[in-house]
C-alpha cells in the first residue's frame, strides 16, 4: 500500500498544495496512491494522538508513506526520529518530495533522518530567538507592542464568506467540511459562529 500523508497547521490551509506535490511526485516515480491521510493539527501534538498514529499502527512491511517534507511528520527532532524508527522496524518506507529523503534500512537513511530533523529544529529555534530579541529591542525603545487597546481588525478572515457559511450549515455540513470549503481554520470558524450567535441574540432582544 502507498499512502499520501498531508498535515497542515490549523492556521495554514495548504492541503491542496501538498496533495498536488505528492501526486506529481508519484506520477514521476510511476507510483499510485492507494489512500490519503489528511489532518489539520499542529505538528507539536504527539503523533499517537493524530491520524498519523493510526496510520503507523496499520502499515506493514513494504508499504510506503509519501509526504511533502519531514516536518509534516512532526515539529521536533525526537518525534521525527521516533516515527522514522518505528517505520524502519516495520520495514515501511518513507519518501518525501521536497527533502528528497528516502527511508531505507541503510545507515545513510538514519544519518539523513537525524540531519534533516536536527536542522529543522535548529532553524525553528533560531527564528524563535530572533523574534524574541526583536520584540525585546522594540520594547526597550518604547514601542507599543500588539494591537492598540480598543481597536479592532478592519477585516476578518470570514469577511465576504458569511452567507456561504450560513448556507453550508443550513445544509447540515460539518464544521470541518465547512472550514475546508471556506478555506479558514476551524478555530476561526468557531469564533465566527460564536459571534453569529451573539449577533442573532442581540437582534432578537432589540426586536
Amino acid at each position: 500500500m502507498i499512502y499520501g500523508y498531508i498535515r497542515v497547521s490549523t492556521d495554514k490551509q495548504t492541503v491542496e498544495n501538498q496533495r498536488f506535490e505528492i501526486k506529481r511526485f508519484c506520477e514521476q516515480e510511476m507510483m499510485h496512491i492507494d489512500g490519503w491521510i489528511e489532518e489539520s493539527v499542529s505538528g507539536t501534538r504527539n503523533y499517537r494522538d493524530r491520524r498519523l498514529g493510526t496510520l503507523l499502527g496499520r502499515v506493514k512491511s513494504g508499504d510506503f508513506i509519501v509526504c511533502s517534507e519531514l516536518s509534516r511528520l512532526g515539529r521536533s527532532l525526537f518525534m521525527i526520529m521516533e516515527i522514522l524508527s518505528l517505520c524502519m522496524k516495520k520495514e515501511c518506507r518513507v519518501w518525501t518530495v521536497k527533502d528528497g529523503y528516502r527511508l531505507g534500512d541503510d545507515i545513510q537513511s538514519k544519518v539523513l533522518a537525524f540531519a534533516f530533523g536536527l536542522s529543522a529544529e535548529i532553524e525553528r529555534n533560531l527564528i524563535s530567538q530572533r523574534t524574541k530579541e526583536a520584540l525585546a529591542r522594540k520594547k526597550a525603545e518604547g514601542v507599543r507592542l500588539g494591537r492598540i487597546r480598543g481597536s479592532k481588525n478592519r477585516r476578518h478572515k470570514m469577511t465576504g464568506k458569511e452567507q456561504l457559511a450560513r448556507d453550508l450549515f443550513a445544509r447540515g455540513v460539518s464544521v470541518c467540511a465547512a472550514a475546508r470549503q471556506l478555506k479558514v481554520g476551524r478555530n476561526t470558524l468557531y469564533r465566527w459562529m460564536a459571534e453569529e450567535r451573539k449577533r442573532l441574540r442581540e437582534a432578537t432582544v432589540s426586536e
